[in-house]
């Protein structure tokens, strides 16, 4: 079984990841972990914090000479602003607990939530893990996946739709086409005009003091029919997908293929048509579907959508309630980005990345990469022939 923990604050030492079930001979290094955590920094409307950090992977453990060993993965990845928040995050009896004390919670974080769970009175004990600053850990595991699917020649294309009241076309064409005309805008918007347009919203939107939220897409190619299953709610492809990316903070909704819009179609034109020939085997002219039936790759192209809202955090506070004299006060200010759509994509596509690489494992299995692959070519083979 593939998984990953992570752990670290905001302003600790470092965040960690830990990755259990990588098969050995998986070709992995710490420069193609960091493009993507370079990526995760990048986009329009990042707030100070990305001009502090310069976030790079130490890998720990299981990987030897290039070449994953089969046991757990330990990556590391230092928190620069560490050193400006020594002695208030420090693990030992030496804490200033003093200091920077929240208790002012901010509405639509989990400030309150967290303190009343777990009776903190200082929220900054709530703030620092509930941060989106944990979210470069599971890019690091995101990105070991993305390099696993790479051999089985199944790849990943992240793209901005939608920024405040922007939208976009999305971008079609291959997934090599989709990310290098993504990657060159700003937002991570494929379509040049509603870039400028999302650029501009965003500045807007600093002036006011105010804050954006957008949709992002994340399409997967050469996923084969049979991941996922629809035997056990749980084994649901689509509902680990959904879960993944509503697990990213600031994701309120998430939908497959046409989504919502299927609310407002008739049945003949909500689903896919079947077709088959010996050259492709089983196939279909549109993918309505998202790629996924019954909670099942249909070896179409998955496609997921989320929505992320505005960030929280406002330079204009809004109406809140100190926890220490339950007196009305504005909320708390940190320092924060004004939008995180085009880092929330990123992101996005590391755990979708993840949940496609432990569906394939679950399927092929195996303890090594030869092993693996030589299962996943035999199912392609005798999918592909349309033998049972």
């Amino acid at each position: 079984m593939l998984r990953y923990l992570t752990a670290g604050e905001s302003h600790g030492q470092a965040l960690l990841t830990i990755i259990e079930g990588m098969p050995a001979g998986l070709w992995l290094t710490a420069d193609y972990i960091d493009r993507q955590l370079e990526r995760r920094q990048g986009g329009y409307g990042r707030g100070a914090r990305q001009r502090i950090e310069r976030d790079r992977v130490e890998i720990l453990s299981g990987v030897r000479g290039g070449f994953t060993l089969g046991s757990p993965i330990a990556l590391k990845i230092a928190n620069r602003d560490w050193e400006n928040w020594r002695e208030v995050m420090n693990p030992g009896l030496e804490a200033r607990l003093d200091e920077r004390v929240i208790t002012r919670p901010r509405p639509g974080h989990a400030d309150l939530a967290g303190a009343l769970k777990y009776a903190f009175y200082d929220l900054r004990n709530v703030l620092e893990r509930a941060s989106a600053r944990e979210t470069v850990a599971r890019v690091a595991a995101g990105a070991v996946a993305r390099r696993f699917l790479e051999e089985l020649g199944i790849t990943l294309a992240g793209q901005v739709v939608q920024i405040g009241e922007v939208k976009a076309t999305p971008a079609e064409g291959t997934p090599e086409e989709i990310r290098s005309q993504a990657d060159a805008s700003p937002v991570y918007c494929p379509d040049p005009q509603a870039s400028a347009a999302m650029v501009e919203a965003i500045e807007r939107a600093e002036k006011a003091g105010d804050t954006l939220g957008g949709i992002f897409e994340v399409r997967v190619y050469g996923v084969p029919p049979g991941l996922g299953s629809y035997v056990h709610w749980d084994r649901r492809l689509d509902g680990r997908l959904a879960q993944a990316l509503m697990s990213i903070p600031g994701i309120k909704g998430v939908e497959i293929g046409l989504g919502f819009a299927l609310a407002s179609l008739p049945g003949s034109r909500a689903h896919d048509e079947i077709f088959y020939s010996p050259v492709q085997g089983y196939y279909r002219v549109t993918n309505r579907a998202g790629g996924l039936e019954g909670g099942v790759t249909n070896g179409e192209p998955i496609v997921v959508r989320a929505v992320m809202k505005p960030i929280p955090t406002l330079r204009k506070p809004l109406r809140s309630v100190d926890m220490f004299t339950k007196e009305p006060v504005a909320a708390a200010y940190e320092r924060a980005d004004i939008c995180a759509v085009p880092a929330a994509c990123v992101i996005g596509e590391a755990v979708v990345a993840w949940e496609i690489a432990a569906a394939c494992l679950e399927k092929f299995g195996g303890d090594t990469m030869a092993e693996l692959k030589e299962s996943f070519l035999r199912y392609k083979t005798r999918i592909r022939r349309g033998e049972r």
